[in-house]
Formats: C-alpha cells, sequence, structure tokens
C-alpha cells in the first residue's frame, strides 16, 4: 500500500510494533484526521477485515510484487548492482503497516502515520526524488486495491460488491498518508538545506577568521566549490549608522558583473565579501561593483593566491574600511596605504598630529577650518598654490600667505620633503579620527 520504508537493522522487528524513531531533529509528525468511516453496515467492515487478513497471509508474495512494479515503473528506485532483495524488505514493512491499518483502524492508525512519516523523512535523507517517492506510494496503493478486490471476489462472490462501501476510507488513507510523506520529505530537506547553510557559514568564517586547519583546506574548498589557489580578495562592509537609515528596507544585493565570484558573510559587527577573481579581473571592478550599495562604507584588501592567506586578507580589508571618512566610501587597501598606516597605529597617529598639527588646531574654529583646506588642497594639488587656488576659489597668493602662517605657527619648512610627509600623515591621522 505503501512505498518502500528505509530497510530495518537485521534484529530489528518489521511490525508495527516496533518502537517508533525519527531522524534527529527532526519535527514530529502533525495529529491525525479521523479516519473516514463506511456508511456500509457491519457486514461491509468484516468483509474488508477478512479479506485484508488474507492479504497478510501472502505478504511475501504481494511484496515481492510490488517491489517488482515499483522497479519496473520507477528508474528511481533501481538498484545499482541490480538486486532487489532490500526494496522487497522495505516493502514488506511498508505493506504489513497498511494491511494491519485495514484490520484495525483504531488500533494501528498512529502507528501507520509514524510509519509514513519515516518513510519520507527517511527517503528525503537518501535524496529520492519526491516524485518518485510518490509515484511508488501510488503504486502501492492500487495493487493493494486491486488485490482485496480479486482476493474478496474469489473467495466471497456474493459479497464482494460491499467493498465498494470501504473505497472511501481506504483513498482516504492513500491521500493522507502521501500528504505525511511529503511533508517529512520537506521538513528533512528545508532542515538537511539549513544545516548545509550553517556548515558552509562556519567554513566561510573560519577562513576569514584565519583559523582553517591547513589539513582542511582542501575539505572546505570543495565544500565551497572553491579553488585551493585563485586570485582573492576580500572585501568589509559596514553599515551606515543613525535612524535616518533604519526605516530603508536593505536591498539585496546586484548580481556580481562576469568575472567575480562573490561568497557573503555577514558577522557580528559587519559583512565580508569573500571575491573570487578571474585573470584580468582587477580590484577596482571589486570596488565598481560594492559601491553600488552606496550608503555601506567598503574596505578592500589586497589580492591573494591561497584560501590559506584570506585571513591576512580579511585583517588587511577591515583597516581598509577604518580608512573610510564616511557612508559611500569605497577604500582600496593599495590606494591608502599612509591612511591605512596611521590608523593601524593610532597613538603613533594622535602623536604626529600634536606634532605637525598641534598649533594650528589651537586656532579659532574659522581661520582653524580655513588652514586645515588649504593643506589638503595644496597636497592634493601636488604642491602647486595656482591649482590649489582655483580649487579653493581664491588667487594663488591667498594659498601662499596661508602656507608661510602654517610654517610660522609650527616652525616647519614645507620645501623639506620629510616636513612634508610628516604633514600629510598627520592631515591623514586628523580626518580620520574626526570621521
Amino acid at each position: 500500500m505503501r512505498p518502500p520504508a528505509p530497510a530495518p537493522p537485521a534484529t530489528a522487528p518489521t511490525t508495527d510494533h516496533a518502537p517508533a524513531r525519527r531522524p534527529a531533529g527532526l519535527p514530529e509528525h502533525p495529529p491525525a484526521r479521523r479516519p473516514v468511516r463506511s456508511r456500509a453496515d457491519t457486514e461491509a467492515e468484516r468483509l474488508l477485515r477478512r479479506t485484508a487478513h488474507c492479504l497478510l497471509d501472502e505478504l511475501d508474495g504481494l511484496a515481492r510484487e510490488l517491489a517488482a512494479l515499483i522497479t519496473e515503473r520507477e528508474p528511481a528506485y533501481r538498484p545499482a548492482g541490480g538486486g532487489t532483495e532490500e526494496l522487497y524488505l522495505e516493502v514488506r514493512t511498508s505493506l504489513e503497516s497498511s494491511v494491519r491499518t485495514l484490520m484495525d483502524p483504531a488500533g494501528t492508525w498512529e502507528s501507520a502515520r509514524r510509519c509514513s512519516w519515516r518513510i519520507g523523512a527517511g527517503r528525503a535523507q537518501h535524496e529520492l526524488p519526491l516524485d518518485a517517492l510518490l509515484h511508488a506510494f501510488r503504486l502501492g496503493g492500487g495493487l493493494v486495491w486491486r488485490r482485496l478486490v480479486e482476493t474478496a471476489t474469489r473467495r466471497e462472490p456474493e459479497h464482494a460488491h460491499l467493498l465498494v462501501h470501504s473505497a472511501a476510507g481506504i483513498w482516504s488513507f492513500v491521500d493522507e498518508h502521501s500528504g505525511l510523506i511529503a511533508e517529512a520529505y520537506r521538513a528533512v530537506e528545508s532542515q538537511s538545506a539549513r544545516e548545509h547553510r550553517e556548515r558552509a557559514r562556519a567554513m566561510l568564517r573560519s577562513l576569514l577568521d584565519g583559523t582553517t586547519r591547513i589539513a582542511d583546506l582542501a575539505t572546505v574548498a570543495a565544500a565551497l566549490d572553491l579553488p585551493g589557489r585563485g586570485r582573492y580578495l576580500v572585501a568589509a562592509l559596514a553599515a551606515p549608522d543613525g535612524p535616518r537609515h533604519r526605516p530603508r528596507p536593505a536591498e539585496p544585493p546586484a548580481e556580481p558583473p562576469a568575472g567575480l565570484r562573490i561568497l557573503r558573510h555577514v558577522g557580528a559587527e559587519r559583512e565580508y565579501a569573500l571575491v573570487l577573481l578571474a585573470d584580468g579581473v582587477e580590484p577596482p571592478a571589486v570596488a565598481a561593483h560594492l559601491g553600488r550599495q552606496r550608503a555601506y562604507r567598503v574596505g578592500i584588501g589586497p589580492v591573494v593566491g591561497e584560501l590559506a592567506e584570506l585571513g591576512a586578507a580579511r585583517r588587511a580589508a577591515d583597516i581598509a574600511l577604518r580608512t573610510c571618512t564616511g557612508d559611500g566610501d569605497v577604500a582600496v587597501l593599495h590606494e591608502r596605504l599612509p591612511a591605512a598606516l596611521v590608523v593601524s597605529l593610532p597613538d603613533l597617529g594622535a602623536a604626529l598630529v600634536a606634532r605637525a598639527l598641534g598649533p594650528v588646531l589651537e586656532l579659532d574654529h574659522p581661520e582653524r577650518e580655513s588652514m586645515l583646506t588649504t593643506l589638503v588642497a595644496w597636497l592634493d594639488c601636488a604642491g602647486s598654490a595656482q591649482q590649489a587656488g582655483a580649487r579653493l576659489y581664491c588667487h594663488r597668493n591667498t594659498v601662499l600667505n596661508r602656507l608661510r602662517r602654517y610654517e610660522q605657527l609650527t616652525g616647519r619648512d614645507l620645501h623639506h620633503p620629510r616636513d612634508v610627509v610628516e604633514l600629510s600623515l598627520a592631515l591623514d591621522s586628523h580626518r580620520l579620527r574626526a570621521a
């Protein structure tokens, strides 16, 4: 009546009195509906029980017939080696539970439900297609019904017509247990998918933390479908802070362009993107793609060549992220090495600010901001007062006057390369601390 259940151990009983077990973590099966009762008189019910008892006596042959029918009609059940003994044992256990339910619905209904639940769960664990499983169940239901009719017609031809009154209950049983099998199958399938995601997430976190053992790298690479050697980089993404961003729903990440494969991991404080780059694809392509999440700050580390180097790549991405000064800023580490240096050594950065900018920071706010803006523009324009003036909408002489004012305040010489380097690092440190 039902498709094969997983084969019990050799020492396990095959009757419906065997203790019910369910896969670890699988939710209990739902409560039973009341069996559909026949409106026929008790004679029809007694005929069904007598006929079902005959089927119980012929269970071995019925099981072999059903096993052969399933193997013929459903390719997914065909054993690789061509043997059918294991399938026969599974079918026999299942049929015995079903036939006993026909003989004593009230006493065996719940155990039959547990049996169907175990069938769906077990077949899901062995990855048998659900449509094949339900097809086999229908084959079993059809065979049992035909055998009931044949047996009643042969043994009690004058009463065989009474079986029609039992048809509603039998097919209601088939319908309910088909649903149970499908529900158990999907529960295990969902659970397996969830466990797979959790395992993949743990493996990815271990790679990014740099805690994956060398001996496990091949296993992790196979599980995540990643090459052991390749062109990898890690990006760190930080969501914007502040209540003005919270009402906006998070947008799903855009599909990466050709040449980029991205695995995302959401950590406790920020999100990470592990990026596998095709040959010829460089970090700016990653920056352009991740920059589409405009409210996010993004730090992109260097390209590394092995999975074992991803822990260092993640730490570099964190440093790059710390060089971002506002929401929507995308920082590629090798483009911001001076800023990365000062954020990596914050105490030394603070000392550098005091050394190169201390007197400037003590000025009144308007003069202080004018001085800092001029110094940044002058450095960005490669020391050209003319270009800095154009950027600041003022005369070049104004820029030169402010630069001389800086030298007077600090005692530093902007014609001396070392003083210029210290000023540049100090400005980066001040800007990042303010951000």
